[in-house]
């Protein structure tokens, strides 16, 4: 696959007047790659730096030392930075830290308009790109009457009007009720797939780490792992002792693998556990095996 951000050997500390902590690094020799139209869930504890990674890739921060490459351009080249924020959009935890515009389809343009492209063109993209979203019929709504789970899908709006190569998401779902999460995430899967956009999702919700193609986990400024969701997700016990959970169903289904039951080496979701466990209880009581209740 096509290289499209490179993190080499990066290192980042926050400017700090106290002593103690200026040798505390936020990133401590970060590598990874992230290839062109992938789809990667970064995760971590609260201080795991995810998110210090996130504002590396469009150069908010830039690393102390090692490098970071997009689209080959090096992220401290101050002389490329229109190129790299054009290729790298970021949507931000809040969306209302993003808003800027008292309509929804003015908000969605101001970004087109600081790159400076021409109004007829802007008109065209601002329509898309809210399609895109599903929130075209709200267009002429005031930001604040939306739900939580609308604004983030208008701020989300603003980045594609811009048509980035790739979209970085800081934990977008974080301050999102349920279903405003399910539509963000539907959002953000369908312009992976649809589109090929290359999108790299933030996030402390395991649920939705699993639909990346890849999964990488993230503890004191380091990699930790990294792999398919099935390939993460199976280290259980490796990630509980660096203070992770695991999606719910990859934790029932390793207690009762505890127990002593013979299920799947990883499943990820409510789907894959309903099989797995129907599939348990078929086979015993075929068997005429009655304990399968009894053994807990």
């Amino acid at each position: 696959m096509d290289k499209f951000i490179q993190v080499c050997d990066v290192y980042f500390r926050y400017d700090s007047d106290d002593e103690s902590s200026r040798n505390n690094f936020a990133l401590n020799g970060v590598n990874m790659e992230i290839g062109r139209g992938e789809f990667v869930a970064v995760v971590g504890h609260n201080g795991s730096g995810k998110s210090t990674l996130a504002k590396h890739f469009n150069s908010i921060y830039l690393p102390v030392a090692g490098n970071i490459y997009v689209n080959g351009i090096n992220t401290k080249d101050d002389d490329r930075l229109f190129d790299i924020r054009k290729s790298v959009g970021l949507v931000l935890q809040n969306p209302d830290n993003q808003i800027v515009a008292g309509i929804v389809e003015e908000d969605v343009a101001f970004g087109c308009e600081n790159l400076g492209v021409p109004s007829k063109e802007i008109r065209s993209r601002v329509d898309n790109a809210l399609k895109t979203v599903g929130m075209y019929e709200y267009r002429t709504h005031s930001p604040d009457k939306l739900s939580g789970g609308q604004k983030q899908r208008v701020a989300i709006a603003g980045i594609i009007a811009m048509e980035p190569e790739c979209i970085v998401l800081d934990e977008p779902t974080a301050m999102l009720d349920p279903q405003g999460r399910n539509e963000v995430i539907s959002t953000i899967h369908d312009l992976n797939k649809r589109m090929g956009i290359t999108i790299i999702l933030i996030t402390h919700y395991m649920e939705e780490a699993v639909l990346a193609d890849r999964v990488i986990v993230m503890d004191s400024g380091k990699v930790l792992t990294e792999g398919t969701p099935k390939e993460v997700f199976s280290k259980v016990e490796m990630l509980k002792q660096h203070r992770l959970s695991v999606p719910q169903a990859t934790e029932l289904i390793h207690k009762l693998k505890g127990c002593g039951y013979e299920l799947p080496e990883c499943v990820l979701d409510e789907n894959e556990c309903a099989d797995a466990l129907a599939k348990l209880l078929t086979e015993n009581k075929v068997g005429g095996k009655n304990n399968v209740i009894n053994k807990s």
